[in-house]
């Protein structure tokens, strides 16, 4: 077993981290942005350019957001370096009305790491500030999400080999997602066993553990729970490191998935500990705690990084280390607002 003591940031993920997002917001190194935004205005030479280039496969398909005539709608060469073609990931989860955790979080993450991020929504938690910002939940029907899935699936049937499940909310909800998935071949399925959002009693986990259990953690290759899902999934009682490490191990042996139990704020110590195991694996990855009290998108954001480096060809281990960085990055620069908790950043190792 090896004992990591997590250095403050990794100039190398850091650096990559930069890249990725000055590539994301303009890989032409032009001013102006991609997407449904406006570019920069453009000579009669460039749309003459435009309306002759050839029609791509997607001809006769407006985007959702309009037609864009920016510098990266130029015809790409037939001989196009695929390296540069970014890595997808699928997100299945909900949305977090505030922006701090759930798909929102996912896709920052997904942006930040230099992958391109997909999601199907499960269902929509909001908090209700006229109650003590207690948890409003609305379900996504399974019809629905069904439809988002077949929209997905059939869009990247060959590319999208990496997925991560997030918050499902229900047991009909959970059914569909795992159908879902065995009509397809994965290379990775990062399992973010979410039982209960942050703030919420454990109570509230109890009608979606066994569908959890029985239907999604089968099909996990990674997993990543926190310290209440951790006893839940291993059903045993964890206060210390190595209890942890016993946890994850049961987990491991379980479900054949490798696990980053996290110890979070839980434990004991001037450290926040995690313990990874996969196979005869077992790495203890620790560095000081940041604050007092959890942060919103943390666990979210953990699984969505591992997701993102799994994506881009990283090992379970390397794909765990890199992860942590990035959510200790965003705990230290987290945004504050008038809920109990702050929200992790998902851009804090660009201004590390």
């Amino acid at each position: 077993m090896t004992t990591t003591l997590t250095p403050p940031l990794s100039a190398a993920l850091r650096d990559h981290t930069r890249a990725a997002h000055e590539h994301a917001e303009d890989p032409s190194g032009r001013p102006g942005g991609r997407g449904c935004a406006e570019g920069p205005a453009h000579s009669e030479h460039h749309r003459h350019a435009q309306a002759s280039r050839p029609a791509s496969p997607r001809a006769g398909r407006a985007p959702p957001c309009g037609p864009y005539d920016g510098p990266m709608s130029q015809t790409a060469p037939a001989s196009q370096n695929h390296d540069a073609v970014p890595a997808l990931a699928l997100a299945i989860a909900g949305s977090e009305a505030t922006g701090g955790a759930g798909a929102q979080a996912d896709l920052k993450t997904f942006q930040e790491l230099g992958v391109f991020g997909i999601v199907a929504l499960t269902c929509i938690v909001s908090f209700d500030p006229e109650d003590d910002w207690n948890h409003r939940f609305f379900p996504v029907p399974t019809e629905i999400l069904q439809q988002q899935l077949d929209a997905i699936q059939g869009d990247y049937p060959e590319r999208l080999r990496t997925v991560k499940l997030g918050m499902q909310g229900s047991p009909e909800v959970i059914r569909t997602s795992a159908a879902a998935l065995r009509r397809a071949e994965w290379d990775h399925v990062v399992l973010d066993p979410v039982l209960i959002c942050k703030g919420q009693e454990p109570g509230h986990a109890l009608d979606t553990d066994q569908a959890l259990k029985a239907e999604l953690l089968p099909l996990a290759t990674f997993t990543t729970p926190n310290h209440f899902e951790t006893e839940q999934l291993s059903g045993m009682t964890v206060r210390s490191v190595e209890d942890l490490t016993a946890a994850a191990r049961r987990i491991h042996e379980i479900s054949g998935a490798a696990v980053l139990a996290k110890g979070g704020m839980h434990l004991p110590g001037p450290d926040a500990v995690d313990v990874f195991v996969d196979g005869d694996t077992v790495e203890v990855l620790s560095a000081p705690k940041i604050g007092q009290s959890g942060v919103s998108g943390a666990g979210c954001s953990l699984a969505a990084a591992v997701t993102a480096e799994l994506a881009k060809g990283a090992t379970t281990l390397e794909a765990a280390r890199r992860a942590k960085e990035f959510v200790r990055a965003g705990i230290a620069q987290a945004v504050e607002g008038r809920t109990p908790f702050a929200a992790l950043w998902q851009g804090g190792l660009r201004s590390a």
